[in-house]
């Protein structure tokens, strides 16, 4: 009974909200309750952009353009969601004392939901061991896992899910090895972010809900005794560095290293996953653009930008106005809810030409806003970077004549966006990896 009501706090009544103000045409209702939105929502961001540059919905401010999601992000007046904080009085309460012990990636300690001081600190210390040159060294490692991985497919003929097979197991393999996971545990680490996916939407399904209770419970616990583990025998692991690491003697605590660790692990692998699978899809749907990286492979890095320009692996996020503050013209109170459309922002006429179009030559490809911005720009952006490039470089290098083989299908979540499963044919031709 405590889940049944914790789901209708959490996501019932905004689904039973959602599905009224969508069939009156409310473009946010539509994002959570309309099917056909959320398998396309170009139309709505087009309806959106067309009302203006921050739009007032029944359940809150939503925009598209790209110079308020930039500003917004950067801007002291809002801060970032908590989880259950802008219910209703009673459904708040009934959220607050039927909620599990498991840390959730919108609730304190998570560096998602949390601002300066405590911020602040925690990003201290987790930028002192995941540096600019910690990621550099680890390219060779993805360039290693990348080419193990490819040797494991080099014999099959039938066709592959290239999303479980591949896109996958390489993200989680690199952050296992930053964090320090065993061989043995990867999968379900990887399991338990399958599960865990969702939590970051609005307007679950029971079903949705009840597999993401699941899944983060079996997080939490599997982390704590990996955290127990580490410090009985720490290892080089940047996971082990973090537990070493203080600011001004300061160190986190078990709860903040565990919010922190648990965010680091998730992200590190289930954004990877998602640009993965886009960029193979958009790569196969457009052979003139891949045809061009063959002649010209200085162009990876630029694609990896318009990949993650164009199918960005966070559709949205959202801010929430700490005082009263005007935005764009439209006036914000004190507790304000402003969605910021990330995916709608990277397809802003006004910034890019023939926004639509996949163009791995796009001279402002890297203007896009899919790692956030501000004080919460995305501190594993560097690493996501290296592994979609190192992992799509090296699987069409090795591939050349891969094609589709089916009609993919894309993941039932409103947030995060990418394949669930992406079926290929390999072909028979094949290369030796570029290093």
């Amino acid at each position: 009974m405590r889940s049944v009501a914790r789901w209708v706090a959490m996501h019932g009544f905004i689904r039973f909200l959602a599905k009224r103000a969508a069939a009156a045409g409310d473009p946010q209702a539509k994002l959570i309750a309309d099917p056909a939105t959320r398998a396309d929502a170009s139309g709505v961001y087009a309806e959106i952009r067309a009302k203006g540059p921050l739009v007032e919905t029944a359940l809150a401010a939503i925009t598209v353009d790209h110079a308020v999601v930039f500003e917004t992000l950067r801007s002291d007046d809002f801060r970032t969601i908590i989880l259950g904080s802008r219910l209703p009085a009673p459904l708040r309460w009934i959220e607050k004392h039927t909620r599990s012990d498991a840390l959730h990636p919108l609730r304190p300690p998570s560096l998602l939901a949390v601002e300066p001081p405590d911020h602040t600190r925690y990003r201290r210390l987790v930028s002192s061991v995941f540096t600019a040159r910690a990621v550099e060294a680890m390219r060779d490692g993805v360039q290693e896992t990348a080419d193990a991985l490819l040797d494991e497919l080099a014999d099959t003929a039938a066709p592959v899910d290239i999303v479980e097979r591949y896109c996958a197991l390489l993200p989680v393999a690199v952050i296992s090895d930053i964090l320090g996971v065993p061989d043995s545990d990867r999968m379900r680490v990887l399991e338990f972010g399958e599960l865990a996916a969702p939590s970051l939407d609005i307007g679950l399904t029971w079903t949705q809900f009840s597999e993401v209770e699941t899944g983060l419970v079996g997080f939490n616990a599997w982390l704590a005794d990996h955290l127990a583990a580490l410090r009985r025998s720490p290892g080089d692991d940047l996971f082990s560095q973090l537990i070493r690491a203080s600011d001004d003697g300061v160190s986190l605590t078990d709860t903040e290293l565990l919010g922190v660790a648990g965010l680091v692990l998730a992200a590190g692998f289930e954004t990877t996953v998602n640009i993965l699978g886009s960029g193979i899809d958009l790569l196969l749907r457009n052979p003139d653009q891949l045809e061009a990286l063959r002649e010209d492979p200085s162009l990876w890095p630029n694609t990896v930008d318009e990949m993650l320009r164009l199918e960005a692996p966070v559709q949205m996020t959202a801010r929430v106005a700490k005082s009263p503050v005007e935005v764009a013209g439209v006036r914000m109170d004190q507790g304000d809810l402003a969605i910021l459309v990330l995916a709608g922002a990277n397809r802003d006429p006004k910034v890019f030409d023939d926004p639509d179009r996949f163009d791995v030559t796009r001279p402002n490809a890297a203007k896009h806003l899919s790692f956030s911005g501000g004080r919460h720009f995305c501190l594993g952006a560097a690493l996501a970077r290296a592994e979609t490039e190192v992992g799509l470089r090296s699987l069409f290098d090795r591939f050349p004549e891969m094609r589709a083989a089916g009609v993919g299908t894309k993941r039932d979540t409103r947030v995060l966006n990418g394949w669930a499963h992406l079926p290929v044919e390999l072909g028979a031709r094949q290369r030796a990896t570029n290093a």
